[in-house]
């Protein structure tokens, strides 16, 4: 299944080459909001709380009352947690959270699927150069992508793993590299970075993987009126 990306910062909706360099960026949110309206499936991040740097929860809040969002960018509390679910959104993406001194922290991830219900929690696992990334894919843990669903698997209902090494550059993605982490654990997967083409989309699809994609959409290189 195809999941499209609403990614906010600085209040528009934009798409960043290797999450830094800025490749799209439109003020016209109500547009894309109603492009993806007929997906039962919608991945809305902030970018803003994702960095630090402020946030767009405004935007989060309208936006989760017209979509099916799993919502992601700065959930770092059981709080905050349960307040965008308050608002509407389907699960909760947690990534950066999940890690502590070099490993997954399995003390808040207990805790945050003891609040919310593992169901509505989807642990985002982010690898570049075959190591886990985050805050912000600043940050390398000694750990592979498979190595770190198995730990967590038991208090995420699904996963996403993005591959960061392709992520925006709109050069097709790593199959093997998503099949890997697929065999490490028995949630649902979710995979992204780099996804362009409906091939890819389709063959994911048939190892029961969903797809997240962004840039290609936006660029208009992957048409979504003929995906789904």
């Amino acid at each position: 299944m195809l999941i499209p990306s609403i990614d906010l910062k600085g209040g528009q909706v934009v798409q960043l080459i290797q999450g830094e360099r800025p490749a799209v960026a439109t003020d016209d949110i109500d547009a894309w909001v109603q492009k993806f309206s007929r997906f039962p499936r919608v991945q809305l991040i902030d970018l803003d709380a994702a960095m630090g740097s402020g946030t767009n929860d405004h935007l989060v809040r309208s936006i989760v009352t017209t979509l099916p969002c799993r919502v992601g960018g700065g959930i770092r509390t059981v709080e905050r947690a349960r307040d965008v679910l308050d608002y509407g959104a389907t699960a909760v993406i947690v990534g950066s959270s999940l890690f502590k001194d070099g490993r997954p922290d399995v003390d808040f991830a207990r805790r945050l699927s003891e609040a919310v219900g593992p169901e509505h929690v989807i642990g985002a696992v982010d690898s570049r150069h075959g190591r886990v990334v985050v805050k912000g894919w600043k940050e390398t843990v000694d750990l592979t992508a498979a190595e770190a669903v198995r730990e967590l698997e038991p208090y995420c209902g699904e996963f996403l793993y993005t591959h960061v090494d392709k992520e925006g550059l709109m050069e097709g993605t790593d199959l093997e590299a998503i099949m890997t982490v697929k065999r490490a654990t028995t949630r649902r997967l979710t995979a992204a970075g780099g996804i362009t083409t409906q091939r890819e989309i389709d063959l994911l699809g048939q190892e029961g993987i969903d797809a997240v994609v962004g840039m290609a959409i936006y660029t208009g290189r992957l048409d979504v009126g003929t995906s789904g």
